[in-house]
């Protein structure tokens, strides 16, 4: 992460048209990235689950959630940064904006469906279903910007094509590294949190 700071802050030219406000595209895009790819681990735990009921996939599934709630919440609030001085307002109803926040809102609610099922063993149930109808708003945003019109960027980043520097490259890459590391990490300590805490439920159940 310091590395990705001075790469994105100092090594990376600044952006001929919108200045030093485009730097905010090497922690917006990674961001985005992990969400979309801590959400695709709730579908696919989601699935495996179903099939065989096991706590560890449950777990997985539910971190996930978290983790990618989390860093779609900083997609957001990174795109608005961006989107004030480019822009000239905060939010704009923009498609890929909106999907996203449906998006949001729909691993917001799977959490909730969690919490506030009649039992755990129901909640998850519940859960993986929509955490598996859910994902499908996942390659909606992704491709929210060639659907329909959007003010929303292009991609610049796509395979066998790049429309940056090198040395703006550079720095994306060592960012997305760096961030997707930073998901792992976090999500394997939540993943052993949530068994732990599955553990000490069925101890706490089985001493009455």
């Amino acid at each position: 992460m310091a590395l990705t700071l001075y790469m994105t802050l100092i090594y990376a030219p600044t952006d001929a048209t919108q200045g030093d406000v485009q730097r905010i595209f090497y922690y917006h895009v990674p961001t985005a990235w992990n969400g979309f790819l801590a959400f695709f681990l709730v579908f696919v735990a989601s699935v495996v689950y179903l099939f065989k009921s096991s706590r560890f996939w449950d777990a997985l599934a539910r971190a996930s959630a978290e983790v990618g709630l989390v860093f779609t919440t900083i997609m957001i609030i990174t795109g608005s940064l961006w989107g004030k001085p480019v822009w000239g307002t905060w939010w704009s109803w923009d498609p890929r904006m909106t999907t996203t926040l449906i998006l949001w809102f729909i691993y917001l609610g799977y959490l909730m469906l969690r919490a506030y099922a009649p039992s755990k063993q129901q909640g998850a149930r519940y859960a993986a279903v929509l955490g598996i109808v859910g994902f499908v708003d996942v390659p909606i945003v992704y491709m929210s910007t060639k659907w329909w019109r959007t003010l929303h960027p292009q991609q610049v980043v796509e395979p066998g094509q790049v429309s940056m520097p090198p040395e703006m490259l550079q720095a994306f890459m060592v960012s997305l590294l760096a961030f997707t590391l930073l998901f792992i990490w976090i999500l394997i300590i939540r993943t052993r949190i949530a068994l732990i805490e599955d553990e000490l439920e069925i101890r706490s159940i089985e001493n009455g």
